[in-house]
């Protein structure tokens, strides 16, 4: 690539075309900004539409944010995974208003320092919030700057990142750079598909060096997927259900009371299987009665309060298949 004009040319006229109409484009506001960045990170623009919309009724500001209880962000973020993005989220809007006086700061070392905010996510606020000159690398990014440069690192080692990151800098313009980060989102959300890739309509085709897009980018090989067994009880006393407080995965979430041990003498009477990061677990619920679980101070919730806290997807699921 001789000069970047005409690979920016090109993406930004694709863009004003077919580009996509998403809610957090139409504002420069670097909370709004910030929540559809954490939202997006590992889950699917149409998974977090409704969340980004709800979440902003509910928590519209920073400060609404910081001073709502911990239970009240999990229970608005639930169904989403990946809990300790809210509960990081939390913390930098506390940190927000008690070291920055309610204002976002726009020095990306700055934004760097807040909870759960890395290098792409600091690069996401400075561009479409602040309108900066920065390059942004993440999934999309990642896929058509190894393409169109024909890059065989890979792109989760150390050398792979770097040169990723120094490929977008390099091709970023300094005016319109928001308008062009999410042109070239766009290109590999639409175009610059992992498979499949439209390269008969991509506007960028001339400048591409990949022989055989699909083979790339070329990753690291993933750790094998580790089986996991959980066992768990559905304990009901007239109209209400008992639960714990989640101390590890579902930290600060209810769940159904766990169970030390396989219950041979109990049948099963819900199981299910849920993908966790690089695990598969199976939940298995058996019914106890109250007199076989250790003491442990759980709690007692009206079954027609559920809905109202914070409860891990796989767990509310079996909830709900069980009472009916």
């Amino acid at each position: 690539m001789t000069t970047n004009r005409p690979f920016q040319r090109a993406l930004l006229n694709w863009y004003r075309q077919n580009g996509r109409s998403l809610p957090w484009r139409t504002t420069r506001n670097p909370y709004a900004v910030l929540v559809s960045e954490i939202m997006l990170q590992q889950t699917q623009v149409v998974t977090v539409l409704p969340y980004y919309k709800n979440w902003l009724r509910r928590f519209p500001t920073f400060a609404a944010l910081a001073r709502a209880s911990e239970s009240d962000v999990l229970h608005a973020w639930q169904g989403l995974g990946y809990y300790t993005r809210a509960r990081n989220f939390h913390a930098a809007a506390k940190l927000v208003m008690n070291q920055h006086r309610g204002r976002f700061p726009r020095d990306l070392g700055q934004i760097e320092k807040l909870p759960g905010i890395g290098k792409y996510t600091a690069h996401a606020i400075g561009t479409f919030a602040f309108d900066q000159s920065v390059p942004i690398v993440e999934a999309n990014v990642s896929r058509v700057l190894s393409r169109v440069f024909n890059s065989r690192i890979p792109i989760d080692s150390t050398e792979g990142r770097r040169v990723l990151w120094d490929h977008a800098g390099r091709l970023v313009p300094a005016k319109s750079p928001a308008r062009y980060n999410s042109a070239l989102l766009d290109l590999g959300a639409l175009i610059c598909l992992p498979r499949n890739p439209k390269c008969h309509v991509c506007p960028v085709k001339r400048f591409c060096r990949a022989k055989n897009p699909e083979s790339l980018p070329i990753k690291r090989a993933r750790p094998a997927v580790k089986e996991l067994t959980e066992n768990h009880a559905l304990i009901i006393r007239e109209d209400k259900i008992l639960l714990e407080k989640s101390a590890d995965r579902w930290l600060g979430m209810w769940i159904l009371p766990p169970l030390n041990r396989h219950w041979k003498d109990d049948a099963i009477i819900y199981e299910t299987v849920f993908p966790f990061t690089n695990h598969r677990v199976t939940l298995r619920i058996f019914r106890r009665r109250r007199r076989k679980i250790e003491d442990r101070r759980e709690p007692w919730f009206s079954i027609r309060d559920l809905d109202s806290i914070p409860i891990p997807s796989p767990h509310r699921r079996a909830i709900t298949a069980l009472l009916n």
